[in-house]
């Protein structure tokens, strides 16, 4: 992963300051006349703030989550169906956990799976974070996974097999009218390899690492300044 550049400073800020640094920063990634992907999570609000400021410039967004969607239209901009749209020339969307090599964990919030729809389209993937979101190892933050209910006690168990231990997210019901595990005990040394297998799992609907499809750029909010990080 390689600093391509940090401009202005922020020492004196505080953690929603620097949220808000680089939720602007990401506004000079977009592609003006056209649709911008968004998704969901505290610094993704802030973008959407700042998007709403600057709507004429764009054709319109597509969401990942019914939040963002409210947002959006809140600051007057467009929401299109994914299917009515040819293409998506950058996604902007936070992450819980990024590696050096700007692969992922996402779905805190909940949202990975049409995130991960989104993403997989969009020419250009451009991450928000904070800098306590960037590891060395994946793992820290408990693996979001979304499933289908019925396969919920196997896929705690095929979790116990791998050394981890998976736990219902209480009360809670994506989008998509699923529940989430929330996997703990990970140390992801292999994403792509992990992601692949999970994927296989009966039941799985989504897992929450993006690695396979990870970001192409990663903007980072830094006492320093805004860091800006690609392979």
């Amino acid at each position: 992963m390689s600093e391509v550049s940090c401009k202005d400073r922020f020492d004196f800020m505080n953690q929603d300051e620097l949220k808000q640094a680089v939720a602007r920063a990401a506004i000079d990634h977009l592609v003006d006349g056209a649709v911008v992907g968004v998704g969901s999570g505290s610094t993704v609000a802030l973008f959407i703030r700042e998007l709403g400021q600057i709507r004429n410039r764009f054709k319109g967004a597509v969401s990942s989550s019914e939040l963002s969607t409210r947002l959006l239209r809140e600051e007057g901009i467009d929401v299109l169906p994914l299917e009515a749209v040819g293409s998506i020339p950058v996604y902007v969307d936070g992450a819980d956990e990024i590696d050096p090599g700007l692969r992922m964990i996402k779905g805190g919030g909940g949202a990975l799976t049409r995130e991960k729809i989104i993403a997989a389209i969009a020419e250009r993937f451009v991450c928000i974070v904070d800098q306590s979101k960037v590891v060395p190892v994946l793992g820290g933050f408990p693996l979001p996974v979304e499933i289908i209910p019925m396969a919920g006690r196997q896929l705690i168990s095929a979790f116990g097999r791998l050394g981890a231990e998976a736990r219902w997210r209480k009360g809670y019901f994506t989008d998509n009218g699923n529940p989430i595990l929330d996997v703990h005990g990970l140390m992801i040394d292999d994403p792509v390899g992990l992601e692949t297998e999970l994927n296989q799992w009966p039941g799985v609907v989504t897992v929450g690492l993006f690695a396979r499809r990870g970001a192409d750029v990663a903007l980072v909010s830094d006492p320093k300044g805004i860091l800006t990080l690609t392979l």
